[in-house]
């Protein structure tokens, strides 16, 4: 039986980890971030957003259901001195672990049953990163069930009661060849 352990798995069997992209979110506003804590890059696959956070010298926990890709990422790090560490745990059935951090990161991994303990894993002025799939979409990029992209601006309902510092979703306004499409992103902060 495939179980979701085994698709991702075979998802990051021969994962390019040196090739893995921050976030969009992340990038854009990097400017943002503390110059020094901690963070968390969680459903991390690659881990894009964990080496980008470790170069702006975060130290970075990153959270991943497969233990294929952490072993690629870990080695990773250690070879080019991030200060990364590679935890594998299903969040899903686990939950987060028992820390707070100065910074949280997801891209492109959504549950939202999760939200109240991505939030309480916050510390005060601590920030969510999020950037994830939308209903609207221009495209068939992404997943197709529904269940894995948000509605219109739920993003901001779930992260309440933190404070929006940035905020997109731009779906299928105006010129469709420009822009940030078929996704959300937020950047709050716990007050």
């Amino acid at each position: 039986m495939n179980t979701k352990l085994d698709k991702w798995n075979e998802a990051y069997q021969n994962a390019d980890i040196a090739s893995a992209e921050a976030a969009q979110v992340l990038v854009e506003n990097a400017h943002l971030l503390p110059t020094k804590g901690n963070a968390l890059d969680l459903a991390c696959g690659r881990a894009g957003n964990a080496i980008f956070l470790a170069k702006q010298g975060l130290g970075v926990d990153a959270l991943d259901l497969s233990p294929v890709v952490l072993e690629s990422v870990d080695k990773y790090a250690k070879q080019q001195s991030l200060s990364i560490t590679c935890e594998c745990k299903d969040i899903e059935s686990e939950g987060l672990p028992d820390k707070n951090y100065d910074v949280i990161v997801v891209s492109y991994f959504l549950n939202r049953d999760l939200f109240p303990e991505i939030i309480k894993a916050l510390k005060p002025n601590g920030l969510l990163f999020y950037e994830t799939w939308s209903q609207e979409k221009v495209d068939n990029s992404g997943p197709s069930n529904p269940d894995f992209r948000l509605i219109a601006g739920e993003l901001l309902t779930l992260s309440q009661p933190l404070r929006p510092l940035f905020h997109r979703e731009e779906s299928n306004q105006g010129d469709l060849s420009k822009g940030c499409r078929n996704t959300a992103m937020l950047v709050a902060k716990k007050l």
